[in-house]
């Protein structure tokens, strides 16, 4: 009978496989946290950083995206150690960092934390003495005398762009992202300027990234929705902020207005449903070429912050934002991150938990979309509900330097509502007014399991939530969920039903508690989770990739 059943869980695993291995099962509720790693710690390595998981989880944290891991060219570069946009070779480490066992380390500890992991991926160009220059200098663009240079049009003096008029690049290029996801065991890429490469590459690229690995999430360091035909999940949402410009720049400038807001809101909804699209106040290029958000927005930093996390897209964190990021980190010099206590954390670790339970701000399809909310001044309040079955989550943001109070109009944003950040239970009614601040802002959550507003009610049967990812390959996330204080027990068994691992056990506080199943040294099949609490016995089912 166990050899049948054995069996029987291999037979099934590939159609779990099918049903469920895509990003869109695990990066439904996430947010994006970009890693600067030589200037995240003194030691600037991986090691270091991987002190700071825990942290970064407790913070809200689920992706990591890695700036570019790999050696950084020595000829032609700029600064004491380069730019990480410099690659010297894209099968390798850059040893500043580590070794490539010392990056696996920490991609398996994020994914035992229940993270998932990127990195930075260069296809246009490469370092003046990569390899590839000897090897392969036919895979290089060249001038009118055949020399190799820069990129056209760009400052990039360290570097020189390949020519993807020539297949046997094209291979190459696709089989060394296939090595970090086999050794490395990577769950997606951040793709630097995919402008500067041919679109019937990406294509290519993105399709068979795919067949390797169906649940890869593969960003585009570009604006528009024709990458997204291309084969990419997600874009940079430029138009909101990018590049020292877009329209959270105007607006602090006085230039434009909330109504711009509306407009561009409204504009998004020409993406396909399940695009995501990234919205941030900052990122390494920002950071270092145009300022920190202090230097950029002032006062209205914090607001512009609630909205990228909000709005309806994939919110992102540069290195050090919850920290209050108070200087421009140089690109090509140690320039360490001055780590402080600041309220930012604070106000990050709300809206993320936020994000992550609450399912009108889920990304792609799986969230509510974004309906205006219209008031007495409209040039002055942007307003939006966005709603997902019984979940909603309103948001009023004060986009002058003067104190608003304005009366809404219409009647579908209308509820009870709880203040995230205070708790405080509200009720919106008809002719409902708000009053903000200059530059404030007000976040109000409703929720089928919201009695009162200020806590969460809670079944009176203990429950076992699903998991995410299910199947999955290293580890997966679930809750559960108690009515009152009880003693909790928490296993895994095999289909037989023997204990594989005892995950909780002991007493617990009522409410939802998250736990991690980390699957390392266990074959791949069919488990089982077993909740006993309270005198009730409730059982998950998941599958373990291998």
């Amino acid at each position: 009978l166990a050899a049948r059943l054995v069996g029987l869980c291999a037979l099934l695993a590939p159609a779990f496989a099918a049903r469920a291995q895509t990003h869109e099962d695990w990066s439904y509720n996430r947010a994006i946290y970009e890693v600067n790693v030589r200037q995240y710690t003194p030691e600037g390595t991986f090691s270091a950083f991987g002190a700071h998981l825990e942290r970064l989880r407790d913070l809200g944290v689920d992706v990591l995206w890695f700036m570019p891991v790999h050696p950084i060219g020595r000829q032609n570069r700029i600064g004491a150690l380069g730019s990480p946009y410099a690659v010297r070779d894209y099968r390798a480490v850059n040893p500043d960092m580590g070794t490539l066992a010392d990056f696996r380390a920490v991609v398996d500890r994020a994914h035992g934390l229940g993270m998932k992991v990127m990195i930075d991926w260069v296809a246009n160009h490469t370092a003046w003495d990569n390899a590839l220059t000897a090897e392969h200098p036919e895979w290089y663009a060249r001038d009118a005398q055949g020399r190799f240079i820069p990129p056209p049009g760009t400052n990039w003096s360290d570097v020189i762009e390949l020519d993807y008029g020539n297949a046997a690049l094209r291979d190459y290029m696709i089989e060394s992202m296939r090595f970090w996801v086999r050794e490395a065991g990577v769950d997606g890429f951040r793709f630097d300027a995919v402008s500067f490469v041919p679109t019937d590459f990406w294509t290519r690229a993105t399709a068979e990234l795919k067949a390797t690995r169906p649940d890869l999430l593969l960003l585009a360091e570009a604006d528009g929705a024709q990458w997204h035909a291309a084969g990419f999940d997600a874009t940079h949402g430029w138009g909101l902020y990018g590049f020292g410009g877009g329209l959270l720049a105007d607006i602090r400038r006085g230039t434009k207005n909330a109504l711009a807001l509306h407009g561009y809101a409204s504009e998004q909804t020409a993406y396909p449903a399940g695009a995501y699209r990234m919205y941030f106040t900052s990122n390494h290029d920002e950071n270092a070429f145009y300022g920190t958000t202090a230097e950029l927005f002032g006062a209205a930093a914090p607001t512009f912050a609630v909205l990228t996390a909000t709005f309806n897209g994939l919110p992102l964190l540069y290195s050090g934002q919850e920290a209050g990021l108070s200087k421009r980190l140089s690109l090509f010099d140690k320039d360490l991150i001055p780590w402080r206590d600041h309220p930012d954390a604070a106000r990050y670790a709300t809206l993320l938990a936020l994000k992550r339970r609450n399912r009108a701000l889920w990304n792609g399809r799986h969230g509510g979309a974004l309906r205006s909310v219209f008031s007495s001044n409209n040039a002055a309040v942007f307003a939006f509900l966005r709603e997902k079955e019984a979940d909603r989550v309103f948001v009023a943001l004060n986009l002058t330097a003067q104190p608003q109070t304005v009366t809404l109009s219409g009647t579908f944003w209308s509820g009870a509502y709880a203040d995230v950040f205070t708790g405080a239970a509200i009720t919106l009614g008809t002719g409902a007014t708000v009053t903000l601040p200059p530059w404030g802002f007000t976040v109000l959550e409703a929720r089928p399991a919201t009695a009162t507003g200020s806590d969460d009610a809670v079944p009176a049967a203990p429950v076992l939530g699903p998991s995410r990812p299910n199947p999955f390959r290293a580890a997966t996330t679930f809750t559960y969920t108690l009515g009152a204080p009880a003693d909790v027990v928490l296993t895994v068994t095999d289909v037989l039903g023997r204990e594989v691992r005892r995950l909780v056990s002991g007493p617990a506080p009522a409410g939802t508690h998250e736990v991690v199943f980390d699957g390392a040294g266990l074959p791949g099949g069919l488990y089982l989770l077993r909740l006993d609490a309270a005198g009730r016995t409730t059982t998950r089912r998941v599958t373990l990739l291998r």
